[in-house]
């Protein structure tokens, strides 16, 4: 808990500097704005300290105006305001005051340390600027590519619906079956576009398969789990199946028929399980299609299983998944050693 806090408040800081900076371009008016801001405070603050402690630094205040300046507005403000800050100090707080001699030997080793430390927090500062400052060009350039790389992708689906609505136009079910899919598979991209890539949760995928039936016939429960891209497309996959077959077979085909979908996590596996009631009575099919065979294999790939029980009740989909010690990374390695085992259970009506 400690960790998320503290990963959260350095997000809003590195947004906040980051918008800073966009407004304050370096060797602008702006810049300069700033660096006199910061002046004036260092300044105010030297006054104040100086009243309550005589003996304190009149340069304690520069230090961070220098850093803060020079991290936003660039190197040349914030060597104006360690400059400013020297002179400042020297001739108004420094013996002789309001004179630019000095008496006591430890004010002129202040100057100088403080001379020689802020030549360092200014080549520093203005280092880590120029980092940042690459590092947002790079997010930014790769958001992009992303966003043409999903553009293009939606155009190369329409093209293949439009292919297939015309290849298939003598097979309505096949055809509807395979644009179904495609269709379900390119929610959850628009799911992973608008989270810039990371994957989708658990939730909002559930929900674009559901939304039809949520408001009265359908209830999602559980932690709300951020997946990566192939996860969530193998589960979006799976509940889609899940929905399809219910309203055609299962408990979506009956007025009075519900689904609940539960989720857990625990031991880093995520559980899940669609259960359906009030639906027309359960009997394990005599045969195996692509969609039971997509159910219960689908998660294989991605360390998975799978648990089908057919009640008399309705039918009931357990899936089991591991999820990566990092569930935020855009990509994850394959590991044989966290293998689920895929169980098809099939229970006879009684």
């Amino acid at each position: 808990m400690r960790q998320a806090g503290l990963r959260s408040l350095t997000a809003i800081v590195d947004a906040a500097f980051a918008r800073l900076r966009r407004y304050i371009p370096s060797g602008s008016v702006e810049a300069y704005a700033f660096a006199f801001t910061c002046t004036c405070g260092a300044t105010l603050f030297d006054v104040w300290l100086v009243w309550v402690d005589p003996e304190a630094s009149p340069l304690s205040g520069y230090y961070p105006a220098v850093a803060l300046t020079t991290l936003l507005a660039g190197i040349v403000p914030g060597a104006l305001v360690a400059v400013a800050g020297v002179l400042i100090a020297w001739f108004g707080f420094m013996a002789p005051v309001h004179s630019f001699s000095l008496e006591r030997h430890r004010d002129v080793m202040a100057l100088i340390t403080f001379a020689f430390l802020s030549f360092l927090i200014v080549y520093a500062a203005d280092y880590f600027r120029r980092l940042a400052k690459r590092l947002e060009d790079e997010e930014y350039l790769r958001q992009l590519a992303v966003r043409e790389l999903a553009h293009r992708l939606k155009n190369k689906i329409a093209t293949i619906q439009a292919i297939i609505s015309v290849q298939l136009r003598d097979q309505p079910q096949v055809r509807s079956d395979i644009l179904s899919r495609l269709q379900a598979l390119t929610a959850t991209d628009q799911l992973i576009e608008d989270a810039n890539g990371r994957g989708a949760f658990t939730r909002d995928i559930a929900e674009t398969e559901l939304s039809p039936y949520l408001a009265s016939r359908a209830s999602i429960d559980g932690p709300n789990v951020l997946l990566p891209p192939k996860y969530a497309f193998t589960i979006a996959l799976l509940v889609h199946e899940l929905a399809t077959n219910s309203a055609k077979y299962g408990a979506l085909s009956m007025p009075e028929g519900r689904i609940v979908l539960r989720s857990s996590v625990s031991d880093e596996v995520l559980r899940l399980e669609w259960r359906e009631m009030g639906g027309p009575p359960v009997k394990p099919p005599t045969t195996r299609g692509f969609g039971l065979r997509l159910l219960t294999r689908g998660l294989e790939p991605v360390g998975g299983g799978t648990e089908m029980l057919f009640e008399p009740s309705g039918l009931v989909c357990r899936m089991n998944l591991k999820l990566p010690a990092d569930a935020n990374r855009d990509s994850l390695g394959h590991d044989d050693d966290q293998h689920l085992m895929a169980v098809t259970t099939q229970r006879a009506a009684h």
